[in-house]
């Protein structure tokens, strides 16, 4: 059958030629998306929409306005390279010093304005072909060379080419690529850094229009159908760029014209099955991205990928108020009561099942607070998740297996389905698992229609609601309580979560993947817990949506559901649990309230994630907790000091705590502490590290001196593992060759930096407890269920924390968070985590550096 079918594939001509020329354009898109994220390290995903738009602009004046082609040309690509200079300047330049993330949620909230934008065009006069240049025809062997050919070959490869030549020649491209490579070198050089990147955004809009215009007619468009340029590029453009690595322009387009072929030839053989496409795609981006997760072991972003509204711990003098130390609980239970009452309320069956959806809402946004919000990985596929989760449960209620079953069996479905997906992507750091999931979300509608899923012959799935324990879920509003218990359990395993260790490490991971190495935590497992939740309460949500819709079709989980599930978490606050329930009520029960109004759609979607990411990163629950903490600083004011503890809080006494146990120790107790020989590290062509031999032994202490750029850092990376080396490094007896970096600091290598950063959005307390998480792992399901190991080992952790911060005098900052901090008081803080991982043979990498004296000596 196999060899039938390979006999039977057909390669024509005329197909690869449609796919070269096709692969071209793609190619042009994918050099624009490498050259911005290379100045800027961000993925922008408005490009496509960009192009899409002065493609439209470009029909008006041709079509409506009777424009000469070249020139309706050459003003549509001016308004295209216009708009890539106002992004960067609006967008860029105004989240320059925010985390990277923040910039790519910006481009995807510009995308969907670009995409309004398009509808606020006057209706075009006629509909027909797509406008081209000339419209002779060429017979060459059998093979028809149409005007867009001719065009594509011509044009394209020549501005591959003047665009290869102006960056590699020209002042200002060796500047842009100066800038790119190194921003503070070239500052240093006197090169404007920003000037560059409004540069390098310019030449980019301009060609993202000219790809959009020529390429228009190779993708067949004609001038209605301009607006489906945007999505459609944008995939196949990552696909390129991954493959590439997000670094070399040529293989970009070496790439897209492969995968054009390959898609056309595909498509020819298999022209009743389309979505075969989308999902061949999703398999080359994820072969793509392992490939390259494989080829480098530090291969992204340097600079921490999250945002997120800070919730300031209660000042420890309104901790004797009950009220004050419980208002959380408090408040949850009245808004919990008020849900619950709400249906009598709202008597109208339409009405409860849109409360229904704004409850589903919240709790598949949950899982995105968890993978971005925690773990700093931003999934745009997460409701392709949802539709495995519904799928899922309907296959296996159509099976006879009872709800309650088929929701938990949907659910570690979806976590494992999450595993395999996120396993290449999340071995990096940067945007890569975006990439990822944006694939999957366009092929998710393909996948969720296999016959695994639904019977060929009945393509509309229908779940009738079951009887559960004698209790009917017919009624729409006895199914919105049962929502509502899935949410508020959803939320308190979610809290415990973050309470824990586990929540923690996932915390320190985003804000410092090195520091946390150094700390013995495993960033990949880390991420790869983070994305397995994420997709359990994905599927979870996506079960109990699958009953709450009862008939619905696998085109029901598209791209678009992503993204509005990206808006909901944004616009409510997407590391908060509450920002969830703020966001879903914001995004969808706000549109619902009030149909028919498209200002509401907008502000509800791209304009609305837009405006708050620029001005409140932190979503609508940073307004509450900014009043949160006006009214507990109103209330501290006005309380009458407790005599004599005027400056400080009375001292209370620590509950007992059980200890933790030490780090077992591996290889010969009487070998040297390290031992280093013959090390050699590259960076490309450069040695830094060459020959390098050294030995330490127990209880010395040994000086590396050396001028800048000797390479004294770069080789202490190596003994810990953070650059790849070659030669043999030893440390307390144990051949460490070819360990992670969190292996060796489970050996006992501790490991400060020079910059001290840890992280910045933990207090001194977690960081420290952080620190000591790697001698008490406690596992999901006794944090989930707050079984009494991880009561007690929690406990451990606190008390251990607290007592070496009382011992390195820390105990007055416990409270305040990291990046509030000087840089002596960090590196105290680094010294406690030293302590705390239990690490005996370290390595410090100019610990006294930028400190005070009197800080030096007490260090």
């Amino acid at each position: 059958m196999m060899i039938d079918a390979l006999l039977a594939f057909q390669v024509p001509g005329q197909v690869v030629l449609s796919g070269a020329t096709r692969g071209l354009s793609i190619g042009l898109l994918a050099v624009g998306i490498i050259l911005i994220y290379r100045s800027c390290r961000v993925i922008n995903f408005a490009l496509g929409e960009l192009g899409a738009l002065a493609a439209a602009f470009f029909v008006r004046l041709v079509v409506n306005w009777h424009w000469n082609f070249y020139l309706a040309l050459v003003v549509s690509m001016a308004a295209g390279a216009l708009l890539g200079a106002l992004m960067e300047l609006l967008l860029v330049r105004r989240l320059s010093r925010a985390p990277r993330v923040v910039l790519l949620v910006a481009t995807i909230g510009a995308a969907q304005l670009l995409l309004f934008v398009q509808f606020l065009l006057p209706d075009i006069a006629s509909y027909s072909a797509f406008p081209v240049a000339f419209t002779k025809k060429w017979d060459v062997g059998g093979v028809v060379l149409r005007a867009d050919h001719v065009v594509a070959l011509v044009v394209f490869p020549t501005i591959a080419l003047v665009l290869a030549w102006f960056l590699n020649r020209s002042k200002t491209g060796v500047a842009i690529r100066a800038s790119a490579d190194n921003p503070d070198a070239a500052r240093l050089a006197g090169i404007s850094v920003k000037r560059m990147s409004t540069s390098v955004w310019t030449i980019v809009g301009g060609l993202a229009a000219v790809v959009a215009i020529l390429g228009a007619p190779l993708a067949g468009a004609n001038v209605g159908g301009t607006t489906d340029l945007g999505p459609g590029l944008l995939v196949r453009t990552l696909a390129a760029a991954v493959i590439a690595s997000m670094m070399s322009m040529p293989r970009a387009v070496i790439a897209a014209v492969l995968l054009g072929i390959g898609e056309s030839v595909l498509f020819y053989n298999n022209s009743a099955d389309p979505g075969l496409i989308d999902a061949a795609q999703l398999v080359v981006i994820l072969v793509a991205v392992l490939v390259v997760s494989m080829r480098s072991r530090d291969f992204g972003l340097r600079e921490r990928f999250s945002f997120a509204p800070r919730v300031r711990p209660i000042p420890p003098r309104l901790e004797q108020l009950w009220v004050v130390r419980n208002h959380t609980r408090i408040l949850a239970g009245l808004a919990l009561l008020a849900a619950v009452l709400l249906p009598f309320l709202a008597t109208s069956p339409s009405r409860q099942f849109l409360y229904s959806r704004v409850v589903l809402t919240a709790l598949i946004a949950l899982s995105l607070t968890v993978i971005t919000g925690w773990s700093g990985q931003l999934s745009l596929g997460q409701f392709a998740f949802v539709g495995l989760g519904a799928m899922s449960t309907y296959a296996l209620v159509q099976q006879r297996v009872a709800l309650p079953a088929a929701l938990a069996l949907a659910v570690i479905i979806t976590a494992l389905a999450a595993v395999i997906v996120g396993a290449p992507a999340l071995r990096m750091r940067g945007p890569f698992l975006a990439v990822t999931t944006l694939a999957l979300a366009i092929a998710a509608p393909w996948l969720l229609g296999q016959g695994i899923f639904v019977d060929p012959d009945h393509p509309q799935p229908l779940l009738r609601r079951p009887v559960v324990g004698g209790v009917s879920l017919e009624s729409q509003r006895t199914y919105y309580w049962v929502c509502l218990a899935l949410l508020a359990l959803s939320i308190v395993v979610v809290a415990r979560v973050r309470r824990s260790g586990l929540g923690r490490s996932m915390l320190a991971v985003r804000d410092n993947e090195q520091a946390a190495s150094a700390m013995g935590l495993s960033p990949t497992r880390v991420k790869m817990f983070a994305f397995a939740l994420s997709g359990a309460l994905a599927g979870l949500g996506g079960g109990a949506l699958a009953g709450l819709l009862v008939q619905f079709s696998p085109s029901r989980f598209g791209a678009g559901e992503s993204l509005t599930l990206v808006a909901v978490a944004v616009v409510g606050g997407l590391a908060s649990i509450t920002g969830t329930i703020l966001g879903s009520i914001f995004v969808v029960g706000l549109p619902a309230l009030l149909p028919g109004i498209p200002e509401i759609s907008l502000i509800t979607s791209g304009a609305g994630m837009l405006i708050l990411v620029l001005y409140f990163p932190g979503g609508l629950v940073q307004v509450l907790f900014n009043l949160r903490d006006g009214l507990l600083a109103i209330v501290e004011r006005r309380m009458a000091p407790a005599e004599g503890s005027a400056d400080k809080p009375a001292a209370t006494e620590r509950p007992s705590a059980p200890s933790l146990p030490s780090r077992p120790r591996q290889g010969d107790e009487t070998s040297e502490a390290l031992v280093v020989e013959h090390v050699f590290v590259k960076y490309g062509l450069n040695s830094v590290v060459r020959d390098a031999s050294l030995q330490v032994g127990r209880g010395e202490v040994v000086g590396l001196i050396g001028t800048n750029g000797a390479g004294k850092s770069t080789l202490m990376n190596a003994i810990g593992g953070f650059v790849p080396c070659r030669g043999k490094i030893a440390v307390l007896g144990t051949d460490v060759n070819g360990l992670s970096a969190h292996r060796r600091a489970m050996v006992g290598l501790g490991r400060t930096f020079q910059d001290a950063a840890l992280f910045g959005d933990l207090t001194v307390r977690e960081t420290v407890a952080t620190a000591v998480e790697s001698r008490g792992h406690v596992g999901f399901v006794s944090v989930a269920l707050a079984l009494p190991k991880a009561r007690r080992l929690e406990r451990a952790k606190q008390s251990q924390a607290d007592e070496i911060i009382d011992f390195v005098g820390l105990g007055p900052y416990s409270q305040r968070f990291v990046s509030e901090l000087s840089t002596g008081m960090r590196r105290i803080v680094e010294l406690a985590c030293l302590v705390a991982t239990d690490a005996k043979m370290l390595c410090l990498d100019e610990p006294t550096a930028g400190i005070a004296q009197r800080e030096a000596e007490a260090f």
